[in-house]
């Protein structure tokens, strides 16, 4: 996602890649390469006079952000004492004082450890690596993180089980999508960053029963690795047929907005949904600018979208401030459901959301300020755009949803906010996932979110 160059340095350095199994509880933290002495990089009165500033402006907030994120996790004075350091030290970086941030983080990561019972000093140790990184990265040069699409594919399986978030995603988007193929005996999904597919088998199974009986599904699959598209492409192909579907796969290993539309191969009288379930783990899609303008070109029947209420947008304190409530909020809805030594817990919280602080908290400076970044949010952005027009929500669809946040542990946690045509899903009352579906205007059939 952001590629850049190493500059020359007097130092060597290298890459030590390490497999989730030999990461152990309590072992010495793998960060410990942070030993090094940063060089300083501000003087004493430039540090002090942007330092006030910051701390100044920022006070408000960081006090609130206190107040809720021991609302969130509940914490004792270990706790409480980290994270107040983290959050000096997210302001050390926020004035590059790399040397004040590193002393810190050094004094952190001995004290907070990934798979503590507290949930406050497992999200403490996740961004303390993550900042980590960001100070590496502030001194060595911009790196891309790198990415085992296996790992990823394995958690997101994990992340399925353990919580609602996926099957919220997936249920909601294939309601809309049902309603959009009534009667249609060829339909088209584009899935834009389709990983393991998990949500087609269900789609499958509803399609196959449908009393005008199945229509003939292509799916084109967009991904980072061809490999992994094929392999997924076989699985829904086996799906298929048991269910009695006719079925194509077409894999595309390139991002949505890089590519040349004509790549996407539709057929006359199909109808045509573009799903989208959003995630910080990487860039799936590329400019935000030409997906928006491929999304209009194809016309889709239905574009299914669904994100995280999490903003990557502003200044690095900005972020910091953002995702520490936001994953707070994560970290504390699966410590409800799984014990701190259970695998897949630390499976998730390392291979998925321990990635994603990483890619909002360690990439800076021009990496992650694209031109063309919406102001706010895909949905915000489809708003504004005539061509597009949010399809409603039936009572039925969020009853169903209901239903199905109450058969996870402990149901009571779980919200659910229908508001304008949105669905969004939270725990305890902050809100992390939304669910939109949209049809463009000018093929508007009347239909909505009903079963």
């Amino acid at each position: 996602m952001y590629i850049t160059n190493f500059p020359m340095t007097n130092r060597g350095f290298e890459v030590v890649h390490a497999t989730l199994d030999m990461i152990q509880p309590h072992q010495e933290p793998i960060w410990e390469l942070l030993s090094f002495g940063l060089p300083p990089t501000s003087t004493d009165t430039e540090r002090n006079e942007l330092s006030e500033w910051v701390e100044q402006v920022t006070e408000p907030v960081i006090n609130e952000l206190r107040t809720e994120t021991s609302m969130v996790c509940p914490v004792g004075d270990k706790v409480l004492s980290l994270m107040m350091l983290l959050l000096d030290c997210a302001v050390a970086i926020s004035v590059d004082d790399l040397s004040e941030a590193h002393t810190m983080l050094l004094e952190i990561t001995q004290m907070a450890f990934p798979h503590a019972v507290s949930c406050g000093e497992r999200v403490i140790a996740y961004f303390a690596m993550a900042m980590s990184s960001r100070v590496i990265n502030s001194w060595l040069g911009l790196c891309s993180p790198l990415i085992d699409y296996e790992t990823v594919r394995g958690a997101f399986r994990a992340f399925d089980d353990a919580s609602p978030f996926i099957k919220f995603a997936c249920f909601t988007s294939n309601r809309a999508m049902l309603e959009a193929f009534r009667w249609h005996d060829r339909v088209h999904i584009i899935d834009l960053d389709i990983m393991q597919g998990l949500q087609w088998s269900a789609l499958f199974h509803t399609l196959a029963t449908r009393t005008e009986g199945p229509p003939f599904v292509t799916i084109t699959g967009l991904g980072s690795s061809m490999k992994l598209l094929v392999e997924t492409g076989n699985q829904l192909s086996n799906i298929a047929r048991q269910f009695g579907i006719p079925f194509d796969f077409h894999p595309i290993a390139k991002k949505f907005g890089e590519i040349d539309i004509e790549t996407v191969q539709l057929q006359r009288g199909e109808a045509v949904a573009i799903h989208w379930l959003q995630h910080s783990l990487y860039d799936a899609t590329g400019p935000n600018q030409n997906t928006l303008k491929h999304i209009e070109q194809l016309a889709p029947t239905v574009l299914t979208l669904v994100e995280q209420d999490l903003s990557h947008q502003g200044s690095f304190l900005d972020r910091f401030v953002n995702s520490l409530h936001y994953y707070s909020t994560i970290f504390d809805s699966f410590g409800s459901y799984l014990s701190a030594e259970d695998p897949n817990r630390h499976r998730i919280e390392y291979c998925l959301l321990y990635r994603e602080i990483k890619n909002v908290l360690a990439i800076g400076g021009p990496a992650r300020t694209r031109d063309d970044k919406f102001e706010h949010n895909w949905r915000s952005e489809l708003a504004r755009n005539r061509k597009f027009q949010l399809m409603p929500i039936s009572s039925k669809t969020m009853a169903e949803i209901e239903l199905m946040l109450n058969m996870f542990w402990p149901g009571y946690g779980y919200s659910l906010v229908g508001d304008d045509g949105t669905l969004r899903v939270g725990w305890k009352e902050t809100c992390l996932f939304t669910a939109s579906a949209w049809t463009m205007t000018t093929v508007h059939d009347g239909f909505g979110w009903s079963g």
